[in-house]
């Protein structure tokens, strides 16, 4: 079997399919945060997918970037340039929030106090002006052997054009101090952003122990139970890694968890035709949301952890997601006579009051059980029963009479205000993932998914004025289904800056031969495979710009056809371009692919045989449009036949989530098994 899993703040996934028979199996589990990995194990048990029958395994997890943003990593240590100590201190200097008088970023992962400096140097070409002291180093690791320290973050100025010095640093602190995580900047990123590598080379550092104690562990509990297959795990770039790589650089799971949903859209974006799509996943802590164009989500360079206004940058690829604070356990509370909803979610425990495992604050699950959305009785199958009494107490005591309301009949408006309230914070994520970026949002499908994805998605379009909303199968599941198609990938950046003429054309070539042979190493080592594609972009500015723009090429370009792209892209992003001006080159990626076991998406489609098909039951459901409730029919998704249509209002009910079909919006079953609805004005 192919099997994915995906742990998420309020729940973890499993997504299995056997290639002979062509099955699918899917389980969802409330997530065990005091022990990720135990919940994994339990949650293949539960579905009864033995290890043995597992060829390939993918694992996605929350572990890195819930160590970051709860400040729970090792007691790390910081080793610079003489006379840079302060650098993670300093940043960029800038004022993000420039109106906001306290304006306070957040405080760096590493203290000053474990801030060292190394009396050596590399000038602007990479060429040694002063070189380490071995007295001085000899020191310095007695330091930080007597202050037991976990981890070291190595990070030298210029390191990015000739690593000789980190490298040596890092080898002697490897030797010297066996029980210590030591990472290199270099190591991460060979770009000349000093800061956001230093800041890279610290978060590495600081999650280290912690992730590499726990695919560790994960590899002793696969080893003990004789697992014959391959074990990845989720990389933030689309790609799966080695858990090899994975411990060297764990730094490339920030975003592990949500990348399996994009991964899995841009199959089906492919597979239907669709050329431009809005990749929303919204869990139980939080709504994600990518594009997917040509098939292909967009990777960034920089990812802010805790926002971009007051977190601190990673110099490391990572699928463009924009995510914000809403999810299914979000809670709804009044502050003074303001209504709020998130970002602070119920997560899994205690969990939505519904859950009736102690949870005391009304969420937006309760919400959508309260006006008929969600079934209380058919959730996740009968195996989690919802209390309504519960969530209509909450929402009546915590919302509806601290706001002044007496009228019982207005309950429902009080509750869809909560959604409404969350769907408008959630439509902010895919203006800026789209408008923002220079896209019309108009000109997007809405691909939904994620527990909560299909019940918002109709909602979201309509307040967006988007024209189509896909569902795939098993949307609750479908991060965890999303991993079985992903390969393994590399990328490689090299800074470096050249004007576009004839000349640069042929240094870039010389440039991505020798990233190419690296990226191929890699695969080689790691994946034991050749690499089976190459992607080449470069990082492109008119010259006296600050910022620069990703142009895709062929490593074949000549300068004319680099600069065209570049005026391409350039007037795609910002609507007006001038010719006339010097386009300069500062930097390169390579991208390398090889090829997993992954299955084909046509395959795995198992629908009904075609027939009459008629609702479940009936149930009154709330509806935003109507400003009432409607009879509305409740249908069982998996007795749902490719090329079945109806129109709403509609429910759909499934494992692991529930689809909300507005009142005149028509919905059709594709051969995919995908649920297209095409909205009404």
């Amino acid at each position: 079997m192919f099997v994915g899993t995906d742990i998420g703040g309020t729940f973890t996934d499993v997504a299995g399919y056997d290639p002979k028979s062509g099955k699918l199996t899917f389980g969802k589990k409330l997530t065990h945060r005091s022990d990720l990995v135990d919940g994994v194990l339990s949650c293949l048990d539960d579905v009864s997918i033995p290890l043995a029958a597992i060829t390939t395994l993918k694992h996605g997890t929350t572990q890195v970037i819930n160590t970051l943003v709860e400040r729970r990593g090792a007691r790390t240590a910081l080793v610079t340039t003489e006379g840079f100590r302060d650098i993670v201190e300093i940043g960029r200097a800038g004022r993000p929030v420039a109106f906001d008088l306290n304006y306070t970023r957040e405080a760096p992962l590493v203290e000053r106090e474990f801030c060292f400096e190394l009396a050596e140097r590399l000038d602007a070409q990479g060429e040694i002006i002063k070189p380490i002291s071995e007295d001085d180093l000899d020191r310095l690791i007695e330091r930080l052997a007597t202050l037991e320290v976990e981890a070291v973050a190595i990070s030298f100025l210029n390191a990015y054009l000739n690593p000789v010095h980190e490298n040596h640093v890092a080898k002697v602190m490897s030797e010297r101090l066996p029980h210590v995580f030591v990472t290199a900047a270099s190591e991460l990123s060979r770009e000349w952003f000093e800061y956001e590598r230093t800041s890279t080379a610290v978060a590495n550092a600081y999650v280290g122990p912690k992730t590499r104690g726990y695919v560790n562990r994960f590899d002793e509990i696969l080893a003990a139970e004789e697992f014959p297959g391959l074990f990845y795990m989720m990389g933030s770039n689309g790609g799966v890694l080695s858990p090899k790589l994975t411990m060297e650089q764990p730094i490339a799971l920030v975003e592990s968890g949500p990348i399996g949903g994009c991964v899995g859209a841009s199959v089906y974006a492919n597979h239907l035709g669709v050329e431009r799509l809005i990749a929303f996943d919204m869990g139980g802590t939080t709504a994600k949301c990518a594009l997917v164009e040509g098939a292909l989500s967009e990777v960034q360079d920089t990812y802010y952890v805790g926002g971009y206004d007051r977190g601190f940058p990673l110099r490391t690829p990572v699928l463009d997601i924009v995510e914000v604070g809403t999810g299914g356990g979000s809670i709804a509370f009044v502050d003074g006579a303001r209504l709020h909803v998130g970002p602070l979610s119920a997560g899994s425990d205690p969990g939505p009051v519904c859950f009736g495992r102690g949870g005391q604050q009304p969420t937006v699950t309760d919400v959508n059980l309260i006006l008929g959305r969600i079934g209380g009785k058919r959730f996740l199958d009968g195996q989690l029963p919802l209390d309504i009494g519960a969530a209509h107490k909450a929402v009546a005591d915590q919302i509806f009479n601290p706001l002044g309301y007496t009228d019982r009949s207005d309950l429902d408006h009080v509750a869809n205000g909560i959604l409404t309230l969350a769907n408008a914070q959630m439509a902010t994520a895919i203006k800026e993932i789209t408008i923002e970026r220079g896209r019309d949002v108009r000109d997007f499908a809405l691909f939904v998914f994620g527990g909560g994805g299909p019940l918002h998605g109709i909602d979201l379009a309509r307040e967006l004025g988007i024209p189509k909303v896909i569902v795939p199968p098993e949307p609750g599941n479908f991060s965890a289904l999303g991993m079985l198609f992903a390969d393994a990938r590399v990328d490689e950046m090299q800074s470096f800056r050249l004007n576009v003429d004839d000349l640069a054309a042929r240094a870039l070539r010389d440039q991505i031969h020798d990233l190419e042979e690296r990226v191929a190493q890699t695969l080689r080592g790691e994946f034991s495979a050749e690499p089976s594609l190459f992607e080449y972009q470069a990082e492109m500015r008119f010259r006296g710009q600050r910022h620069s723009l990703r142009v895709g090429f062929a490593a074949n370009d000549e300068a004319a056809r680099l600069k065209n792209n570049f005026f391409a892209e350039y007037l795609r992003t910002y609507g007006h371009v001038d010719e006339l001006n010097p386009v300069e080159i500062i930097g390169v990626r390579v991208v390398g692919f090889a090829s997993t076991q992954t299955p084909d998406v046509a395959t795995m489609v198992r629908l009904p045989v075609g027939g009459p098909v008629a609702p479940r039951e009936t149930r009154d459901v709330f509806f935003a449009t109507t400003g009432e409730r409607m009879a509305t029919p409740i249908y069982e998704r998996e007795k749902l036949p490719a090329g079945f249509a109806a129109a709403g209002p509609a429910i759909v009910e499934e494992f692991g989530s529930t689809t909300v079909i507005g009142p005149g919006d028509r919905f059709h079953l594709g051969d995919l098994g995908e649920m297209t609805i095409n909205l009404t004005d």
